[in-house]
């Protein structure tokens, strides 16, 4: 669909954005002399407007910036912070680590607790610890690597894994598989060491793990960083038959997938993953990650290492397993990332996808809204994509800018990379109306 308006209103909601935010300009063009961009993350620069803002404070479900204004934030650090900025039920503990010391290369009894709760949730009985997911994944995959002694891992087409070499890769028009666009100084060609398949294709997948020279499939059960894309009914269950039957390790990604419940997709869905990892709303925005093992792949691993390798395995980090994000992971668990929470989250999402639902249909759009838990999306298909490059092919670069940025200044922080909105248990309904409103009239803009 064609939106003939879209530049002048691209253009007007630019300059608006400049007008409003002069400090946060100010504070961009000083950092272009010590920080590469202007920014501490290059993907920082990525934001709609043309500058990124800088923020003073945030609480909850709202932070506000530099120049003053306010926002109702539904990116929430991109899932890091699900658990709402600040989440009071943690700070005293975390404070008080601080206060005791935050990181001393040895165990702390908070550990065991957190331990505990990952196998009450997940089912997986052993744990490690990392900083991030991205740090999970890698360890997962070499661990996976190492106990079946093969080469290759699998992953779906247009996924997400954090900075996981072995993932950013990409079917092309051709079939062939090679490195995704913007994938800097991959140590190989990523299809020397990755096999790639579209999610929800079982020819493909049954075809690709025949060889048994993968050694693990790495899979979000719920894809979420290409639109939210659904297993098919079955998938799952044939995803494990075929990996068991090749001696394939399946490891589940629910980095992102963590919105659906307390146990994440797994528990929800009684899903068997050989590994498990989870990284970013644990620790409630501290920086901690967490990697499970089943019995069967924790004695593999335990019988095959040594102890005076251990350090030196390419596993691990001098920061990992610090007492203060072990302390922040507990509180999480046990006070903030709660069923009590989802009570809350899971029928503002359903408010929320019915109130952009409602617009969609009202303006005639051919225009999709799906969501996972307190996650949602909308998408500019007709219809859900069921694999990635479905997704894909669907994106509209000028048209995802003029959405974000409209809402930006009508104060309301949408993810920058697609159209996710994260709900937090101190997301309010008057919260969620806001956003309808905003999206009426952003739509409305686009189509009178």
């Amino acid at each position: 669909m064609t939106f003939i308006k879209l530049p002048e209103l691209l253009k007007s909601e630019r300059q608006v954005f400049i007008d409003n935010h002069p400090y946060s300009h100010q504070l961009f063009q000083a950092a272009q002399k010590n920080l590469l961009g202007g920014v501490p993350m290059n993907w920082m620069v990525k934001w709609a407007g043309d500058f990124p803002l800088f923020v003073d404070q945030a609480k909850g479900a709202h932070f506000t910036d530099v120049d003053g204004h306010s926002y109702l934030d539904l990116c929430l650090g991109d899932t890091g912070a699900m658990t709402g900025h600040a989440p009071a039920e943690a700070l005293e503990t975390i404070i008080e680590r601080i206060k005791n010391g935050t990181t001393l290369m040895l165990p702390t009894e908070d550990a065991i607790f957190v331990g505990q709760e990952l196998q009450r949730r997940f089912g997986l009985p052993y744990w490690q610890f990392a900083l991030t997911a991205t740090d999970a994944n890698r360890f997962s995959i070499r661990l996976a690597r190492h106990i079946t002694g093969r080469p290759k891992v699998l992953v779906f087409n247009w996924c997400y894994h954090g900075t996981v070499d072995e993932s950013f890769i990409t079917l092309y028009p051709d079939g062939m598989a090679k490195a995704r666009q913007g994938n800097l100084g991959p140590p190989v060609e990523p299809s020397v060491t990755t096999k790639v398949v579209e999610f929800n294709d079982l020819p493909a997948l049954e075809k690709a793990l025949a060889d048994k020279d993968v050694a693990c499939v790495l899979a979000e059960p719920v894809m979420t960083n290409i639109g939210i894309i659904h297993p098919e009914p079955g998938y799952h269950s044939a995803l494990r038959d075929l990996t068991r039957n090749t001696g394939t390790l399946l490891i589940i990604d629910e980095t992102h997938t963590i919105c659906a419940g307390p146990g994440g997709y797994t528990a929800l869905e009684g899903l068997e993953p050989d590994i498990l990892t989870l990284g970013k709303p644990i620790a409630s925005g501290i920086p901690a990650a967490v990697y499970g093992f089943s019995e069967v792949v924790a004695d593999l691993i335990q019988d095959s290492i040594e102890i005076e390798d251990c350090d030196t395995g390419g596993i691990g980090g001098t920061l990992a397993g610090n007492a203060l994000s072990v302390a922040a992971m507990r509180v999480t668990l046990e006070k903030v990332l709660t069923q009590e929470a989802y009570d809350i989250t899971l029928p503002l999402t359903d408010q929320f996808v019915a109130g952009v639902n409602q617009v969609i249909r009202e303006f005639e759009l051919p225009w999709n809204v799906t969501r996972l838990g307190c996650r949602s999306e909308y998408w500019f298909r007709p219809n859900p994509a069921r694999n990635g490059q479905e997704a894909a092919e669907a994106i509209d670069v000028e048209l995802d800018r003029y959405m974000h940025l409209a809402a930006l200044n009508r104060g309301i922080l949408m993810t920058p990379f697609h159209n996710m909105a994260l709900i937090s248990p101190q997301t309010s309904p008057d919260d969620i109306e806001l956003h309808t409103r905003v999206f009426r009239e952003i739509v409305s803009n686009l189509v009178r």
